[in-house]
Protein backbone atom coordinates (compact mmCIF):
# COMPACT_ATOMS: atom_id res chain seq x y z
CA UNK A 1 0.00 0.00 0.00
CA UNK A 2 1.25 3.52 -0.77
CA UNK A 3 -0.18 6.80 0.39
CA UNK A 4 1.32 8.79 -2.50
CA UNK A 5 -2.05 9.13 -4.26
CA UNK A 6 -4.14 9.82 -1.17
CA UNK A 7 -3.61 13.56 -0.64
CA UNK A 8 -6.94 15.29 -0.52
CA UNK A 9 -8.80 12.35 1.03
CA UNK A 10 -9.55 13.50 4.54
CA UNK A 11 -11.00 11.71 7.53
CA UNK A 12 -11.52 12.62 11.20
CA UNK A 13 -8.31 13.02 13.15
CA UNK A 14 -7.99 10.06 15.42
CA UNK A 15 -4.36 8.89 15.33
CA UNK A 16 -3.10 6.18 17.66
CA UNK A 17 0.18 6.51 19.51
CA UNK A 18 3.11 4.25 18.75
CA UNK A 19 3.12 0.94 20.68
CA UNK A 20 6.93 0.95 20.66
CA UNK A 21 7.44 4.18 22.57
CA UNK A 22 10.31 3.74 25.08
CA UNK A 23 8.83 3.09 28.46
CA UNK A 24 10.89 3.85 31.47
CA UNK A 25 19.78 24.66 8.89
CA UNK A 26 18.52 24.21 5.69
CA UNK A 27 18.79 20.68 4.51
CA UNK A 28 19.39 19.32 1.01
CA UNK A 29 17.76 15.94 1.34
CA UNK A 30 19.22 14.31 -1.75
CA UNK A 31 21.12 12.53 -0.17
CA UNK A 32 29.06 5.79 33.67
CA UNK A 33 29.34 4.69 30.17
CA UNK A 34 32.29 3.90 27.97
CA UNK A 35 32.70 6.69 25.42
CA UNK A 36 35.25 4.97 23.20
CA UNK A 37 34.41 3.51 19.81
CA UNK A 38 33.27 -0.14 19.73
CA UNK A 39 35.97 -2.73 19.12
CA UNK A 40 36.32 -3.69 15.48
CA UNK A 41 34.89 -7.16 14.82
CA UNK A 42 37.35 -9.80 13.80
CA UNK A 43 37.06 -11.08 10.23
CA UNK A 44 34.06 -13.38 9.87
CA UNK A 45 32.55 -12.38 13.21
CA UNK A 46 28.98 -11.16 13.53
CA UNK A 47 27.94 -7.76 14.81
CA UNK A 48 26.45 -7.94 18.31
CA UNK A 49 22.98 -6.97 17.11
CA UNK A 50 22.92 -10.04 14.85
CA UNK A 51 23.79 -12.48 17.64
CA UNK A 52 21.42 -14.37 19.93
CA UNK A 53 19.78 -13.44 22.19
CA UNK A 54 20.14 -9.78 21.16
CA UNK A 55 18.59 -10.06 17.69
CA UNK A 56 15.51 -11.75 19.19
CA UNK A 57 15.06 -9.24 22.03
CA UNK A 58 11.81 -7.31 21.54
CA UNK A 59 8.83 -5.82 23.36
CA UNK A 60 6.42 -6.74 20.56
CA UNK A 61 5.96 -10.38 19.62
CA UNK A 62 4.79 -11.59 16.26
CA UNK A 63 4.72 -9.84 12.88
CA UNK A 64 4.80 -6.05 12.90
CA UNK A 65 2.32 -5.97 10.02
CA UNK A 66 -0.47 -6.00 12.59
CA UNK A 67 0.53 -2.71 14.23
CA UNK A 68 1.18 -0.69 11.09
CA UNK A 69 -2.19 -1.27 9.45
CA UNK A 70 -4.28 1.81 8.87
CA UNK A 71 -6.93 2.14 11.61
CA UNK A 72 -10.54 2.40 10.55
CA UNK A 73 -11.75 5.94 9.83
CA UNK A 74 -8.23 7.41 9.96
CA UNK A 75 -6.90 9.29 6.95
CA UNK A 76 -3.74 7.66 5.57
CA UNK A 77 -1.79 10.90 5.37
CA UNK A 78 -2.66 11.70 8.99
CA UNK A 79 -1.53 8.21 9.96
CA UNK A 80 1.80 8.64 8.20
CA UNK A 81 2.34 12.06 9.77
CA UNK A 82 1.68 10.99 13.35
CA UNK A 83 3.86 7.91 13.02
CA UNK A 84 6.75 9.92 11.63
CA UNK A 85 6.39 12.23 14.62
CA UNK A 86 6.52 9.23 16.95
CA UNK A 87 9.53 7.63 15.23
CA UNK A 88 11.45 10.90 15.34
CA UNK A 89 10.57 11.55 18.99
CA UNK A 90 11.48 8.06 20.18
CA UNK A 91 14.70 7.89 18.16
CA UNK A 92 15.69 11.30 19.50
CA UNK A 93 15.15 10.02 23.05
CA UNK A 94 17.44 7.05 22.45
CA UNK A 95 20.12 9.16 20.83
CA UNK A 96 19.90 11.68 23.67
CA UNK A 97 21.03 8.94 26.05
CA UNK A 98 23.97 8.14 23.79
CA UNK A 99 25.26 11.65 23.11
CA UNK A 100 28.12 11.29 25.60
CA UNK A 101 29.22 8.18 23.70
CA UNK A 102 28.86 9.63 20.20
CA UNK A 103 31.55 12.29 19.87
CA UNK A 104 33.70 13.64 17.07
CA UNK A 105 36.57 11.62 18.56
CA UNK A 106 34.74 8.29 18.85
CA UNK A 107 32.68 8.75 15.67
CA UNK A 108 34.64 10.97 13.24
CA UNK A 109 32.37 9.88 10.36
CA UNK A 110 28.69 8.99 9.99
CA UNK A 111 29.40 5.29 9.66
CA UNK A 112 26.78 2.57 9.27
CA UNK A 113 29.00 -0.36 8.35
CA UNK A 114 32.68 -1.31 8.12
CA UNK A 115 32.86 0.14 4.59
CA UNK A 116 30.10 2.75 4.67
CA UNK A 117 30.30 6.40 5.68
CA UNK A 118 27.33 8.60 4.83
CA UNK A 119 28.13 11.99 3.35
CA UNK A 120 26.26 15.27 3.69
CA UNK A 121 25.20 17.39 0.71
CA UNK A 122 26.08 21.00 1.43
CA UNK A 123 24.47 24.11 -0.07
CA UNK A 124 26.90 23.96 -2.98
CA UNK A 125 25.78 20.38 -3.62
CA UNK A 126 29.15 18.98 -2.62
CA UNK A 127 29.42 15.72 -0.71
CA UNK A 128 31.24 16.28 2.57
CA UNK A 129 32.07 13.98 5.44
CA UNK A 130 30.88 15.05 8.88
CA UNK A 131 31.44 13.63 12.33
CA UNK A 132 28.45 11.52 13.33
CA UNK A 133 27.21 13.86 16.11
CA UNK A 134 27.29 16.81 13.69
CA UNK A 135 25.48 14.85 10.98
CA UNK A 136 22.83 13.63 13.40
CA UNK A 137 22.37 17.11 14.86
CA UNK A 138 21.74 18.44 11.35
CA UNK A 139 19.21 15.68 10.66
CA UNK A 140 17.33 16.07 13.92
CA UNK A 141 17.23 19.88 13.64
CA UNK A 142 15.93 19.64 10.08
CA UNK A 143 13.20 17.15 11.01
CA UNK A 144 12.18 19.14 14.10
CA UNK A 145 11.84 22.30 12.01
CA UNK A 146 9.60 20.45 9.55
CA UNK A 147 7.43 19.03 12.33
CA UNK A 148 7.05 22.51 13.81
CA UNK A 149 6.06 24.00 10.44
CA UNK A 150 2.27 24.01 10.21
CA UNK A 151 2.51 24.38 6.45
CA UNK A 152 4.29 21.00 6.22
CA UNK A 153 2.70 19.10 9.12
CA UNK A 154 -0.62 20.89 9.55
CA UNK A 155 -2.34 20.66 12.92
CA UNK A 156 -5.25 23.05 12.42
CA UNK A 157 -8.62 21.78 11.26
CA UNK A 158 -9.29 22.32 7.57
CA UNK A 159 -5.65 22.80 6.56
CA UNK A 160 -4.47 20.38 3.90
CA UNK A 161 -1.10 18.66 3.66
CA UNK A 162 1.12 20.18 0.95
CA UNK A 163 1.42 18.42 -2.44
CA UNK A 164 5.08 17.58 -1.80
CA UNK A 165 4.34 15.94 1.56
CA UNK A 166 4.98 12.38 0.24
CA UNK A 167 8.46 13.26 -1.06
CA UNK A 168 9.24 15.14 2.17
CA UNK A 169 8.34 12.12 4.26
CA UNK A 170 10.54 9.86 2.12
CA UNK A 171 13.49 12.19 2.71
CA UNK A 172 12.78 12.19 6.44
CA UNK A 173 12.59 8.41 6.48
CA UNK A 174 15.89 8.01 4.63
CA UNK A 175 17.71 10.25 7.10
CA UNK A 176 16.16 8.67 10.21
CA UNK A 177 17.20 5.27 8.83
CA UNK A 178 20.78 6.52 8.73
CA UNK A 179 20.60 7.50 12.40
CA UNK A 180 19.26 4.06 13.29
CA UNK A 181 22.01 2.43 11.21
CA UNK A 182 24.76 4.44 12.90
CA UNK A 183 23.50 3.59 16.39
CA UNK A 184 23.39 -0.12 15.58
CA UNK A 185 26.86 -0.03 14.04
CA UNK A 186 28.65 2.16 16.57
CA UNK A 187 26.65 2.16 19.80
CA UNK A 188 24.79 -1.13 20.17
CA UNK A 189 27.14 -2.25 22.93
CA UNK A 190 26.09 0.83 24.89
CA UNK A 191 22.41 0.01 24.37
CA UNK A 192 23.20 -3.41 25.83
CA UNK A 193 24.80 -1.69 28.80
CA UNK A 194 21.47 0.06 29.41
CA UNK A 195 19.55 -3.17 28.73
CA UNK A 196 17.58 -1.23 26.14
CA UNK A 197 17.99 -3.58 23.19
CA UNK A 198 14.37 -4.91 23.34
CA UNK A 199 13.05 -1.34 23.18
CA UNK A 200 15.39 -0.27 20.38
CA UNK A 201 14.87 -3.43 18.33
CA UNK A 202 11.10 -3.04 18.57
CA UNK A 203 11.27 0.61 17.57
CA UNK A 204 13.45 -0.19 14.56
CA UNK A 205 11.35 -3.16 13.44
CA UNK A 206 8.24 -0.97 13.71
CA UNK A 207 10.01 1.73 11.69
CA UNK A 208 10.98 -0.76 8.96
CA UNK A 209 7.55 -2.37 8.78
CA UNK A 210 5.77 0.98 8.61
CA UNK A 211 8.13 2.32 5.97
CA UNK A 212 7.63 -0.69 3.72
CA UNK A 213 3.85 -0.73 4.22
CA UNK A 214 3.41 2.88 3.08
CA UNK A 215 6.15 3.13 0.45
CA UNK A 216 8.42 5.39 2.51
CA UNK A 217 11.43 3.12 2.61
CA UNK A 218 13.63 1.88 -0.22
CA UNK A 219 15.13 -1.58 0.26
CA UNK A 220 18.41 -0.36 -1.25
CA UNK A 221 18.70 2.19 1.56
CA UNK A 222 18.43 -0.61 4.12
CA UNK A 223 20.82 -3.00 2.39
CA UNK A 224 23.28 -0.65 0.71
CA UNK A 225 25.46 -1.96 -2.11
CA UNK A 226 27.78 -4.93 -2.48
CA UNK A 227 30.81 -2.69 -1.95
CA UNK A 228 29.23 -0.51 0.76
CA UNK A 229 26.67 -2.63 2.65
CA UNK A 230 24.61 -1.10 5.45
CA UNK A 231 25.17 -3.06 8.64
CA UNK A 232 21.48 -3.28 9.52
CA UNK A 233 20.71 -4.84 6.13
CA UNK A 234 21.61 -8.22 7.64
CA UNK A 235 19.29 -7.51 10.57
CA UNK A 236 16.48 -6.76 8.11
CA UNK A 237 17.03 -10.15 6.46
CA UNK A 238 17.25 -11.96 9.80
CA UNK A 239 13.97 -10.47 11.00
CA UNK A 240 12.28 -11.44 7.72
CA UNK A 241 13.48 -15.02 8.21
CA UNK A 242 12.14 -14.96 11.78
CA UNK A 243 8.71 -13.78 10.57
CA UNK A 244 8.95 -10.42 12.33
CA UNK A 245 8.90 -8.47 9.06
CA UNK A 246 7.19 -9.10 5.76
CA UNK A 247 9.28 -10.31 2.85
Amino acid sequence: MSFFNTLGRRAPRNPRRSPTTPTSPNFLANDPIATHAPPSPTPGSKALYLCSPFAEAALVKGNFKTIVMLPKYVDMTEWVAVNIFDFYTNLNLFYGVLTECCTSQSCPTMSAGPQLDYTWIDQNRRQIKLAAPTYIDYVMTWVQNLLDDDLVFPTKAGREFPPNFPSTTKHIYRQLLRVFAHIYHAHYHQLLHFRSEPHFNSLFAHFLAFGREYGLLEVKDVRGTATSPVGVGDLWEKWKDMGILEG
